[in-house]
C-alpha cells in the first residue's frame, strides 16, 4: 500500500448539521460501530457540551468495544478572558471520556473582532491555553483552523500565527479549514503546501461543498502533504455538505493507491454507504459516485456494447472494488445485447438467437405497451425474466384483501387493512393500520408473511413514486407505481401498473417481497458453497 492517510468521519457531528438529519443515540451507536468495522482511524462523535443527547451517546458509548476506530470529542477553545480549566464546555470535552479532543479556534481575523468581539492575541492566548491544557491531560488534540482559507487570503501572518499557536501547545494534527465552501482547488493546493513546509507535524484537510469543490480541494491538500482528512461518509453536512469519505477511499485508494482505510474493507464501501444512509433515514443519491445504484449503469447502445466487449471502455475502474455492480438498463428500445446481459445472471446458457430470448423481449415489449416501465425497476425485470423462463415460483398465494378508509383519522392512521394468504397449504390472516391504503396494504403483507419468512422484518419502503399515465381519462387513468425497497444493505426497485393504485400498489409490493426472497435463496447458496 501507498502513504497511509488518517479519515476523520464527522458525520456525527458535522452530519447532523445537515438539513432534515436527526439521529437518536441509539442511530450514533449503531454509526460509529459501522465505521469501526469499515477501519476509519477517527470518529467525531459530538460536542457533548452542547446538547443532552450528546452527553448520553458519551456515557454509553463507553460501553462499547471499538477496534479500529478513535473516538472524538469536539468542541471550541476557551472562552475570553477565563481559565481553560474553568471553562464548562471544556469541562464537558474531559468528561466525555474520549482520548481524542478535536478544538476549533478562530483563524481570520475578521471573525475575532467582529464575530467573537475580542483581541487578536487574547485569541492566540484561547488556542494555545486550550491544547495545552487538554495535553496535560493526556488527550491527543487535533486543531480544527476554522476559516483558514478565507482567514489566509486577508491575513496571511495572522493565520499563519493562529497554526503556531497551536503546533507549540502540542496539537497533533492542524486541520486546514475551508468552512464557507468557497475556495478553489488551486488555491487549496498553494495555500496547503505553504502550510506544509511551515510545519513539521501533520496537516489535514475540512473541505465544505458550496462551490463543489469538496471532494477536489481535498484531493489537492492531499497532494500539498495533506496526511488527514475530514468529511462525512455520504457527503451530507451543513448547507451543501462535506467532502464525501466515500469519494475519498472510491479516488484515493481505490484508483491511486493510498491507504485510507484495511484493503479488505474496500469492497464493503457500497454496503457501508447504504447501511449508514438507512440508518440516517437519508435517501443515498442513485448518482453518488462508487456506491450509487446508477454509478455503473448503462443506457446507451454503444456504452452497453463497449462494456460487453471490454468494461474498461466506458468504465473507470471494476464495480466489484467498492462493492457495486454493473448495471444495463432495460428498456423496449433496449438491444439484444442488453436483454442478453440480464438473462445470463439468472440462466448463462441462453444465447443472443435463442427462443427465450426473443420470448422475453416480446413480453417486455407487450408490458411496456401497456405502461410498464423497466429502466428503474430492476426487481421487477428480474422476475418478469425469471417467470419467461419458468424459473420463478411464488412464495405465497392471496386468497382477498380488503382495505378500509377511516375519517376522522385515528391517531393519524387514516386506513386499515385485512389480508388472507396461503403458503404452503396453510392460512395467515392478518390487519394492520397504516398512513393511508397502501402503507396499511404493506404493512399488512409484510405481517402476515413475516410468519413465514422472517428475513422480510428487515424491509421496508424506501420511496414510493405514482405516475398517471394518460390524463385524458382523469381517474379512470392508468397509473404506474415504483416501489424502492430495502433491507438496510441492499436496495432494489419495483413496478405496478393498473388503472386502479391500489391493484398498481399491490403488484410492486408483492414484486418487492418475492425478489427479497430469492435473493436470501441465493446467498444462503453462495455461502454453502
Amino acid at each position: 500500500m501507498g502513504k497511509k492517510i488518517y479519515l476523520l468521519d464527522s458525520t456525527l457531528r458535522d452530519g447532523a448539521q445537515a438539513e432534515g438529519i436527526s439521529f437518536s443515540v441509539e442511530d450514533k451507536l449503531k454509526i460509529v460501530k459501522a465505521l469501526d468495522a469499515l477501519g476509519v482511524s477517527y470518529v467525531e462523535a459530538g460536542n457533548p457540551g452542547s446538547n443532552p443527547k450528546d452527553l448520553e451517546f458519551f456515557k454509553k458509548v463507553k460501553d462499547m468495544k471499538l477496534e479500529n476506530t478513535k473516538l472524538t470529542a469536539f468542541g471550541s477553545t476557551r472562552r475570553c478572558k477565563i481559565k481553560a480549566e474553568e471553562d464548562k464546555n471544556i469541562q464537558s470535552l474531559v468528561s466525555s471520556g474520549a482520548d481524542t479532543v478535536t478544538i476549533f479556534g478562530k483563524t481570520w481575523d475578521f471573525h475575532v473582532t467582529d464575530i467573537i468581539n475580542t483581541t487578536l492575541e487574547e485569541n492566540l492566548n484561547m488556542i494555545r491555553d486550550t491544547v495545552e491544557y487538554l495535553k496535560s491531560l493526556g488527550k491527543e488534540v487535533i486543531f480544527d483552523a476554522e476559516h483558514f482559507f478565507d482567514g489566509y487570503k486577508n491575513n496571511p501572518n495572522y493565520a499563519i500565527s493562529a497554526l503556531q499557536a497551536a503546533n507549540d501547545a502540542g496539537a497533533s494534527c492542524i486541520v486546514l479549514c475551508d468552512t464557507n465552501g468557497g475556495c478553489f482547488p488551486d488555491e487549496v493546493y498553494k495555500i496547503t503546501k505553504e502550510v506544509c513546509e511551515k510545519f513539521d507535524t501533520n496537516i489535514g484537510i475540512h473541505c465544505h461543498d458550496d462551490c463543489s469543490m469538496a471532494a477536489a480541494n481535498t484531493f489537492m491538500a492531499v497532494k500539498a502533504g495533506a496526511v488527514h482528512i475530514q468529511g462525512t461518509f455520504t457527503g451530507f453536512g451543513e448547507r451543501c455538505g462535506n467532502t464525501s469519505l466515500v469519494s475519498v477511499i472510491g479516488c484515493l485508494q481505490a484508483k491511486k493507491g493510498y491507504e485510507c482505510i484495511p484493503q479488505e474493507n474496500v469492497k464493503n464501501l457500497t454496503r457501508y454507504a447504504r447501511k449508514i444512509s438507512e440508518i440516517a433515514n437519508f435517501t443515498l443519491s442513485s448518482r453518488e459516485p462508487f456506491v450509487g445504484s446508477s454509478a455503473f449503469a448503462h443506457k446507451g447502445g454503444m456504452h452497453i456494447d463497449g462494456v460487453c466487449k471490454s468494461p474498461k471502455s466506458f468504465e473507470h475502474i471494476e464495480p466489484s472494488l467498492v462493492g457495486n455492480e454493473r448495471r444495463f438498463l432495460t428498456s423496449e428500445v433496449s438491444g439484444r445485447s442488453t436483454i442478453l446481459s440480464m438473462i445470463h445472471k439468472i440462466e448463462p446458457s441462453i444465447e443472443k438467437k435463442s427462443p427465450e430470448t426473443d420470448m422475453v423481449i416480446s413480453k417486455l415489449k407487450e408490458l411496456e405497451y401497456n405502461g410498464y416501465q423497466f429502466e428503474g425497476a430492476d426487481g421487477s425485470f428480474e422476475l418478469l425474466v425469471r417467470k419467461t423462463l419458468g424459473k420463478y415460483k411464488p412464495f405465497f398465494e392471496l386468497v382477498n384483501f380488503k382495505i378500509i378508509g377511516e375519517q376522522p383519522y385515528n391517531d393519524g392512521q387514516s386506513a386499515s387493512a385485512l389480508i388472507k394468504i396461503i403458503v404452503d397449504g396453510k392460512t395467515e390472516i392478518t390487519a394492520a393500520e397504516g398512513k393511508g391504503p397502501v402503507n396499511a396494504l404493506d404493512k399488512a403483507l409484510r405481517k402476515a408473511l413475516e410468519v413465514f419468512y422472517p428475513s422480510l422484518s428487515s424491509v421496508h419502503l424506501m420511496d414510493y413514486k405514482v405516475r398517471v399515465l394518460d390524463g385524458k381519462t382523469a381517474t379512470a387513468s392508468m397509473v404506474r407505481v415504483l416501489i424502492e425497497s430495502g433491507d438496510g444493505s441492499d436496495s432494489w426497485t419495483t413496478v405496478g401498473v393498473s388503472a386502479d393504485i391500489i391493484e398498481a400498489s399491490w403488484i410492486a409490493l408483492v414484486d418487492s417481497m418475492e425478489y427479497k426472497l430469492i435473493k436470501d435463496i441465493e446467498n444462503k447458496f453462495r455461502a454453502y458453497l
